[in-house]
């Protein structure tokens, strides 16, 4: 039985339940995932790890403790996993995931924080290790009392990065270490010499921070590839990552090779997502052209035989260096033969699946579409030709599928909140339209309209901007800016991609830079007259706009100029106050592309996009968000701005969260920025207040 929400509010969404990708064994029978889950009850988050029957699609719970993460399989039926046994040590643990309510047993405990696992089968009843943990800049691991606290608080920097993301950067990097597991007798043991440190001695870091993960290493029969910065240059003026290769036979090496750099000539930009064949002789990965732009075109590439690093491929290659194919490649995924590649790549407001051949030489065709709705995540082989992904949409939070490459046939194994229905959402609600942009091209926006929506009644509008500013609006789920959250409020939401966006082809992500405030801006007002024009359902006279990030860039700019006129309410979560401060944040190869170069050497672009500029004309009610860990877009920023509004006698409010980065991610700060957003925008829509603040509704999820 499927229990719905009497209403799609914030304590809904963020009590349902959060469910990671599905891993399949490689029998393709079982497949591991997590679910956490917060009570705003008992004000705590419950964390399980369960097995999902792929032919029955029941799921069974494993284990149920907070401690236990990343199950990571070692046969058709064992499974690795981490369990936490202090603030920074870990034990590495083996379960059986047939037996729920088994006790697991444990391979060895680490004084320190291991993280990041993959598993391989290298042949000789032999698993390839590796994971991550702190290290050393030597590369050696950092136990969690190998360092004395010291006396004083003070600290010094001779060089960037002085703070990365959210926290100052430490003499520390993380690093990858690797094992052999066998199993003797009934259990599986940790070879001697236990674990290795794959980057001693290289100053290396991965994964990259700060948001390295696995896939940014990868192991095979031959050892393992990584993706690492360029030690020779500033990481924070550039974005240049290299794959590197360590040759490896048996993951038992006392001391492993120094890496190998993987040349790829004119490719200097961003490397990721290296994968093995799965025989182990072979590597497709991505990599950038430019070294200091970070939504640069990916490029596919090739390495035909790891032991030939000097031969690398590219697919789509074209005489003039822009590539055949202009949509960005995500994840990449070896077929059963290593004859096809999948691959994910965002398009039109979704991330689709793709297939092509494995090698440049017979990719003469583009990449041929699985998949047309919601967007793709993670997604692996089943052993017998199918894939097994995970997907969400703008209804549905996570859903478990089969796909067959050769028929597009999908068949849905498992839905968290079935297909929507659990929400009291469906699919019904989502809309699109293509506008005319402010040259010689269209863009797209998305629509989500509330589950009771009359075409016959008006509605007013939520006018919802993205950051990035190189992202785009797309058919999926989020946690933090859900357009459904809006329109179950009584909003439309319309999401415009602009110029900026991504999905769209490489020019028009390119379009933004050095104009940040000009063919986007004129392409939300091309926007905003034709909702006006043709959608006689939605009330522009009484609209509000919303936006985070570039987003929050953009509402500051909106206030100073004629569209900002047009809104009864603003709301700017994290943004630019001022463009002349944007050397405040910690990459400063973003400001230098997008600008056109540093402060000193082109500071009439900065000047002339600067939302400051003209707060003399800022005049709409304003709510203003912005968290003291955010080191990307300092608080000052947002400080500044609600400064100028409550100087001016503009209505405003300021918000913010003294634990909280660019996002705010912890549950119960979540739902009060969900209250004050709503809160603020209802006010001013003349939409009901009320309920915001009262306790969740009583939803239960299958």
């Amino acid at each position: 039985m499927t229990v719905m929400a009497t209403k799609f509010t914030p304590e809904v969404l963020l009590s349902a339940p959060r469910r990671s990708a599905a891993v399949p064994n490689d029998i393709g029978t079982l497949a591991l995932f997590t679910v956490s889950q917060y009570s705003f009850e008992s004000h705590s988050r419950d964390y399980a790890i369960k097995v999902l029957d792929l032919k029955t699609g029941q799921s069974t719970q494993l284990f149920n403790d907070s401690a236990y993460t990343e199950p990571t399989w070692v046969s058709e039926t064992d499974f690795v996993f981490v369990r936490k046994t202090g603030d920074s040590s870990t034990s590495l643990m083996v379960a059986d995931a047939t037996k729920p309510g088994s006790d697991p047993y444990e391979v060895k405990s680490f004084n320190t924080s291991i993280s990041d696992i993959k598993v391989k089968d290298i042949g000789n009843g032999t698993l390839a290790l590796v994971c991550s943990a702190p290290a050393t800049a030597g590369g050696k691991m950092v136990g969690s009392t190998d360092e004395k606290k010291p006396l004083s608080t003070g600290r010094v920097f001779d060089n960037l990065f002085v703070r990365h993301w959210d926290s100052y950067v430490s003499k520390n990097k993380k690093g990858l270490f690797y094992g052999a597991l066998k199993k003797e007798g009934d259990t599986f043991k940790l070879q001697d010499p236990d674990l290795v440190s794959a980057l001693a001695r290289t100053g290396f870091e991965c994964p990259v921070q700060p948001f390295g993960d696995a896939s940014d290493y990868d192991i095979g029969k031959e050892g393992i590839v990584f993706v690492a910065k360029d030690l020779d240059l500033n990481p924070a003026l550039w974005t240049k990552t290299d794959l590197y290769y360590i040759p490896l036979k048996t993951f038992r090496e006392k001391e492993p090779p120094f890496p190998k750099i993987v040349n790829t000539g004119d490719l200097q930009g961003y490397a990721g997502a290296p994968v093995f064949s799965r025989d182990g002789t072979k590597v497709a990965f991505k990599r950038m052209r430019n070294r200091q732009y970070e939504s640069d075109k990916p490029r596919l590439l090739l390495i035909p035989d790891i032991k030939d690093l000097g031969n690398v491929q590219e697919f789509y290659k074209t005489d003039d260096g822009e590539g055949g194919w202009d949509l960005q490649p995500e994840d990449i995924v070896w077929s059963n033969d290593d004859k096809e590649l999948y691959v994910t790549a965002e398009k039109n407001g979704r991330q689709i699946l793709y297939k092509l051949p494995s090698s440049p030489l017979e990719a003469n065709e583009l990449p041929r579409p699985l998949t047309k709705e919601g967007s793709i995540g993670d997604f692996y082989n089943l052993g017998d030709g199918r894939l097994l992904v995970t997907s969400t949409s703008l209804v549905d939070n996570s859903s478990y599928s089969i796909i067959d490459p050769e028929s597009k046939e999908i068949g849905l194994v498992s839905s968290s909140s079935k297909e929507g229905k659990s929400f009291g959402l469906t699919k019904h609600q989502f809309d699109e339209f293509w506008f005319k942009g402010a040259g010689d091209y269209h863009c797209h926006a998305l629509v989500m309209k509330p589950s009771n929506f009359d075409s016959n009644k008006k509605y007013p509008l939520a006018f919802l901007i993205h950051g990035g500013p190189q992202g785009a609006w797309s058919e999926n789920w989020s946690t933090r800016w859900n357009p459904a959250v809006f329109a179950e409020q009584g909003y439309v939401a319309v999401m415009p991609n602009p110029t900026g966006s991504t999905g769209y082809g490489q020019a028009l992500t390119d379009g933004i830079a050095k104009d940040w405030g000009g063919r986007p801006y004129n392409d939300l007002v091309n926007c905003f007259d034709y909702i006006a024009d043709n959608l006689p359902y939605v009330d522009t006279t009484n609209a509000v706009a919303l936006g985070a990030s570039y987003g929050g860039y953009m509402i500051n700019w909106i206030q100073g100029h004629p569209l900002g006129r047009k809104f009864k309410a603003l709301v700017c979560h994290d943004g630019i106050f001022s463009t002349m401060n944007m050397w405040s944040t910690e990459e400063l190869f973003f400001p230098m592309h997008d600008m056109g170069g540093t402060l000193w050497e082109n500071h009439e672009n900065y000047a002339k996009w600067d939302p400051a500029a003209f707060v003399g004309e800022w005049l709409t009610p304003q709510l203003v968000i912005h968290n003291e860990l955010d080191y990307r877009l300092p608080i000052s920023e947002g400080l500044a701005a609600f400064n100028a509004l409550q100087a001016r006698g503009v209505p405003s409010r300021f918000l913010f969260f003294p634990d909280e980065n660019h996002w705010v991610l912890k549950p119960e700060n979540s739902l009060v920025w969900h209250k004050e957003v709503l809160g603020w925008i209802n006010k001013w829509t003349g939409l009901d207040t009320t309920g915001l603040a009262d306790d969740a509704e009583r939803v239960s999820f299958d």
